[in-house]
């Protein structure tokens, strides 16, 4: 064999090392290209906020823009973002609903859209605490309070009418007059007060008027009686 066919045979033996190499590499490559099931989403909380976190775990060094979205609504977007084996870990604050679907959908800087999507799992919902209620203020009063008159005020007195004057009862009747006591004993002569009493009292001396009258009628009756029997005798 000439050397030019050893030759021909190394190069040929190369080329379809080289093609072989070429092929695995291409293989090896479409093996470590971006792809959709290398990012995940979880829906967590912080701080009583919402939060959905996704996972790049492409290995392949791919710069790529995430985006969130719910329906056809875009709710979180990220650019320029790198991912890595061991992943990278982007997150988007969105108070997300327990009952609603997101989704992560990726396109690469390039503007190589990777195809799928990949549904961001629900956690338990967030517990928010009532923000405090504001201080109420007392309403003012809308009327005045009425104003009573103190027990015992006195009244105004009529005009005419002399204030402090007693007011007295007319009397129906005359009063009846005072009878003196005659049967009071009298002071002794001299004004004197201190001497016993005899018995006597101020009717005595009408007592022995009345008796002396009697005596002085009496004794006029005899007399004329006498002086009448004479003269009939005749």
């Amino acid at each position: 064999m000439s050397i030019n066919r050893r030759t021909a045979i190394a190069v040929r033996s190369i080329g379809v090392a080289s093609a072989a190499a070429a092929l695995a590499l291409g293989v090896a490559g479409s093996a470590f290209a971006c792809s959709i099931t290398e990012f995940t989403g979880d829906a967590t909380c912080d701080s009583g906020h919402g939060v959905i976190t996704v996972h790049d775990k492409d290995g392949s060094g791919t710069s790529v823009t995430i985006t969130v979205k719910q329906g056809d609504t875009v709710v979180g977007q990220k650019e320029n973002v790198v991912g890595s084996a061991s992943g990278v870990d982007v997150s988007f604050p969105v108070d997300w609903q327990p009952s609603a679907t997101y989704t992560i959908s990726v396109v690469k800087t390039n503007g190589d859209v990777v195809s799928g999507t990949a549904d961001v799992k629900n956690g338990t919902p967030c517990e928010t605490t009532p923000p405090p209620p504001p201080p109420t203020t007392p309403a003012a009063p809308t009327t005045s309070p009425a104003t009573t008159a103190p027990t015992g005020t006195p009244t105004t007195p009529a005009a005419g009418t002399p204030t402090g004057t007693p007011t007295v009862a007319a009397t129906t009747s005359a009063a009846a007059p005072v009878v003196a006591d005659t049967n009071a004993p009298s002071p002794a002569a001299g004004g004197s007060t201190n001497l016993a009493e005899t018995g006597s009292s101020s009717s005595t001396p009408m007592i022995a008027g009345i008796a002396a009258a009697l005596v002085v009628v009496g004794g006029g009756s005899v007399f004329a009686l006498r002086r009448r029997k004479p003269a009939a005798r005749h």
